[in-house]
């Protein structure tokens, strides 16, 4: 089986291979501009680039990823200016807010693997003074652009051409641009901005030159084998990267690119002004972050995802699920300690299904579809055998390693059993409700559900069957 990955360069799903000479594959996800503390829509980024690499790595792929932090920027100077403060101020308060977001979501990186942008001020200088001699890019007055039409395949990414860009844009007052499709390399830094030293004057790094000098330096390749970002970031971002890297080195910047599609708030776009801007923080403080998580799986990572209560509610559920079917096989595989493993064809076809499907672009859909068939097929074993189900235990056990590896080991789910939510007592209520319930005992159910009550579980009846949750 080949992992198959869609290609937003050529357009089409090309199969995944490992590189030739046995190195790690070289991945790099644009990451946070730190002027601002981290939304969902980023969470969303944040986390589905991990599960990515996870998934790489269970299947046997070594994997060197990068994600950046870009610490001087337009938005960064704009955000300390209206707030008073000096721009480095602003950095570090939010680098601290997105590593505690990190923390929080439980999506792992190290510090080596998060490259800043002014940790790479002399790589970026040295990048635009071979640019301006290969003549892709000029000086005016202090800042640096690169000429857009030198570039012959500008445009290739995002499938515009030259015309329908020159449509789109117009020199505004005061630009020291050449042609108006081009862009900033280096800009001179206005007073009171913070500045470099540079062959041009005081200055600082353009957004996008910032992407191209730290993965391929930080990574050690002028080829990446997959480049990750948002939607969003095609153009002009990506199309910048590409024209600028590819102008330097005359090689293909990246092999694979793959973009998520765009988080909206009830079928809104999140912006302050709409009042529907939900920080990672905010959305935590309500929800578990298996929760969030499994609201980022139910969608295609290339498709749009709309964050609603409702949906929301249905990823609790299913975690809810997940945890009463863990103690479910647990409870037996405990009370059976040194039974062996074995191997059965229901379970295998589930693990299957799911690789199947993570092989085919990452669909965490489908595989969260083969996982809950799995919850399904092993909730109707254990109700046919209940009579003699110790004899079954190692099947259970082949089950449960499963469930784990995906939940755990790829989708990076911190799910823990039922019985760390609730004690024995009260899941004891909980199944005779459900007996009762079978029997058509609806004055015991109530009676059942209103003492569950009063310990603080509310107990709700519909489509899903009966499910509950801390009051």
């Amino acid at each position: 089986m080949q992992v198959k990955i869609y290609n937003s360069l050529t357009k089409k799903k090309e199969v995944l291979e490992n590189r030739e000479d046995g190195k790690p594959l070289k991945m790099y996800s644009c990451g946070v501009t730190v002027y601002d503390k981290c939304h969902i829509g980023h969470g969303r980024s944040l986390y589905i680039f991990d599960v990515i690499c996870r998934y790489l790595r269970h299947r046997g792929f070594s994997i060197d990823f990068v994600r950046n932090i870009t610490d001087i920027d337009d938005k960064i100077i704009n955000r300390a200016n209206e707030l008073g403060k000096d721009w480095k101020e602003i950095v570090d308060e939010n680098i601290k807010a997105y590593h505690k977001d990190l923390a929080a979501l439980d999506v792992y990186c190290r510090p080596e693997d998060e490259p800043r942008a002014t940790k790479y001020i002399d790589d970026i200088k040295e990048y635009v003074v071979k640019l301006i001699e290969k003549g892709f890019a000029y000086e005016s007055s202090g800042d640096v652009y690169f000429s857009v039409r030198q570039f012959k395949d500008y445009g290739k990414l995002s499938g515009q051409s030259i015309e329908k860009m020159q449509e789109a844009v117009r020199i505004e007052k005061g630009d020291k641009k050449k042609d108006p499709l081009d862009f900033a390399l280096w800009k001179k830094s206005k007073e009171g901005e913070p500045f470099w030293p540079s062959p041009w004057g005081e200055g600082r790094p353009g957004w996008h030159i910032e992407c191209s000098v730290m993965s391929m330096k930080h990574l050690g390749c002028e080829t990446l084998d997959i480049h990750a970002g948002g939607r969003d970031l095609i153009f002009p971002h990506h199309e910048n990267e590409i024209a600028q890297s590819e102008a330097l080195t005359g090689k293909p910047f990246a092999k694979h690119w793959i973009h998520h599609g765009l988080l909206t708030i009830n079928g809104q776009k999140m912006s302050k002004s709409l009042g529907n801007f939900i920080t990672i923080e905010d959305a935590l403080k309500k929800y578990l972050n298996d929760d969030l998580k499994l609201f980022y799986l139910s969608s295609h990572y290339s498709s749009p995802i709309d964050y609603t209560g409702e949906k929301m509610k249905e990823a609790s559920a299913n975690r809810v699920k997940l945890q009463i079917f863990l103690q479910r096989i647990g409870d037996v595989t405990k009370r059976n300690k040194g039974c062996q493993l074995q191997k059965e064809d229901f379970v295998a076809k589930r693990e299957r299904e799911f690789e199947e499907a993570m092989d085919d672009d990452f669909n965490t859909p489908k595989a969260l579809a083969a996982l809950f068939n799995l919850v399904t097929d092993v909730n109707r074993f254990v109700d046919d055998h209940k009579g003699d189900i110790s004899d079954c235990a190692g099947i259970l056990l082949y089950a449960e390693e499963v469930a784990r590896t995906i939940l755990e080991k790829v989708f990076g789910l911190s799910i823990f059993t039922v019985g760390d939510l609730i004690g024995i007592e009260e899941r004891d209520l909980l199944e005779k409700r459900l007996e009762a319930r079978k029997n058509r005992d609806f004055k015991r159910s109530d009676e059942l559900r209103d003492i569950l009550k009063a310990k603080g579980i509310v107990v709700e009846d519909g489509k899903e069957g009966q499910t509950w949750r801390r009051g």
